[in-house]
């Protein structure tokens, strides 16, 4: 399974948009059928005795919850506001907290939600944890977060642990954890939970970090005599901007995961939080040209909108693909290399530099597609105080998140250098 990358809907919307209103188009437009029909995918990828739950800190937007919410068996949260959104937009669904750093006050919220597990990530944490459990009378279901070494995986970009970071317990910390997880009646230890690394594109690495959750959790139980049922073994699937037929093997991973859980005679259920592979590929951001110049020999088109909508760019430190949707104006540039920038007052804001284009002019619309995840949301959205971007939702869905189905058609898209 690769990411598909659909278009042809959003462009239409775009039209659309231009017959409504003379001002320039600055949007994100989430194309929900083609959401829905890629997670639906994933889940049905799977493995029996394996779950899905979805990282809501890639994308929380109502709708895109909605259209996710029927083929995951839950939501993870990563702040006490997260956690509140999630619980008001998806009452009843089951719910992961996690993160560092958290308040005492989302602690108590999260013990009170019915079907809420705390993924704790260290050993101060999880005594105010006991002690507010103790305090309000609730009980809580508990993963420990680990930060073990794994030897021969390499690395990625973002690493989560397997060295010094904020997040997880060093195994030399477990003894102490399940001594205080003994003393305290209302906890009660549900399983581990892994994230070592983001970003990761190898499926075969990451069959052999689940296999080796799976033999250390086993060793754990025998070493300390503690018993659990799940093994959370994180997210991180990795997307490939500049190529995205090269990110993470969805298909090829899950078949491979049967055999390795066949092959082991797994008893450990196996859980995975996955949030950018989920819901990259529904968004895109589009912004219209105002102005084509030159400077010092390079051409530069100016648009609508820039890094304090759509931050992806610079975070991940690459040139985002894109398509140029021609307007009616006289070409301005042709046939000619071009960096693509926003109206912020700083030479940081650009989306794509030096990038191939055949024809642009004011007017033209730039549309950047994999930008649902990690986009809107992580961006400086203040800055300047320049107006948000509208948002759209393709199609529109109705309290349930239904919607009709479309056949899905690739747009061609300029490939970012490596």
């Amino acid at each position: 399974m690769t990411l598909r990358i659909d278009g042809s809907r959003v462009r239409e919307e775009v039209r659309r948009l231009r017959q409504e209103s003379d001002d320039p188009v600055c949007a994100y437009v989430y194309d929900i059928d083609a959401l829905r029909t890629h997670v639906r995918a994933m889940r049905e990828a799977l493995p029996a005795g394996c779950e899905l739950y979805y990282a809501a800190k890639a994308n929380a937007d109502a709708p895109v919850l909605a259209a996710i919410a029927p083929w995951v068996d839950g939501f993870e949260a990563a702040s006490g506001g997260e956690l509140r959104w999630l619980r008001a937009h998806q009452p009843g669904k089951p719910l992961l907290f996690g993160g560092p750093g958290k308040l005492d006050a989302d602690i108590r919220d999260a013990i009170a939600i019915p079907g809420c597990t705390l993924h704790v990530e260290s050993l101060g944490e999880l005594r105010r944890l006991a002690a507010i459990a103790h305090r309000t009378n609730r009980t809580a279901s508990v993963f420990l977060r680990m930060n073990i070494g794994v030897d021969g995986v390499g690395d990625t970009r973002l690493m989560m642990g397997g060295k010094p970071t904020p997040f997880g317990m060093d195994e030399a910390d477990l003894p102490a954890a399940l001594a205080i997880l003994r003393d305290a009646p209302r906890l009660t230890l549900e399983g581990f939970h892994f994230h070592l690394m983001s970003h990761q594109c190898d499926a075969a690495i990451q069959l052999r970090l689940v296999n080796t959750y799976l033999d250390i959790v086993h060793r754990w139980q025998r070493d300390h005599g503690v018993a659990v049922t799940t093994v959370n073994a994180g997210g991180g699937f990795g997307v490939d901007y500049a190529d995205p037929s090269r990110s993470f093997d969805w298909a090829a991973f899950c078949e491979g995961l049967g055999r390795l859980l066949a092959d082991r005679n797994e008893t450990l259920r196996l859980r995975f939080e996955p949030g950018r592979f989920v819901s990259v590929a529904c968004g895109w951001y589009v912004m219209e040209v105002l102005d084509v110049k030159r400077s010092h020999g390079e051409w530069f088109a100016v648009a609508h909108g820039g890094t304090h909508h759509f931050r992806t760019p610079p975070a991940q430190g690459h040139d985002h693909p894109f398509v140029v949707w021609r307007g009616h104006g006289d070409v301005a540039v042709a046939h000619e290399k071009v960096t693509l920038v926003g109206q912020l007052c700083t030479p940081k804001d650009v989306l794509a530099r030096r990038q191939p284009v055949d024809a642009l002019a004011p007017g033209d619309c730039l549309a950047f597609p994999l930008a649902g995840a990690y986009a809107w949301n992580i961006s400086h959205q203040n800055f300047l105080m320049h107006p948000p971007p509208r948002m759209l939702y393709l199609p529109p869905c109705d309290a349930a998140g239904v919607a009709s189905r479309h056949d899905a058609r690739c747009a061609d898209v300029v490939p970012s250098k490596p």
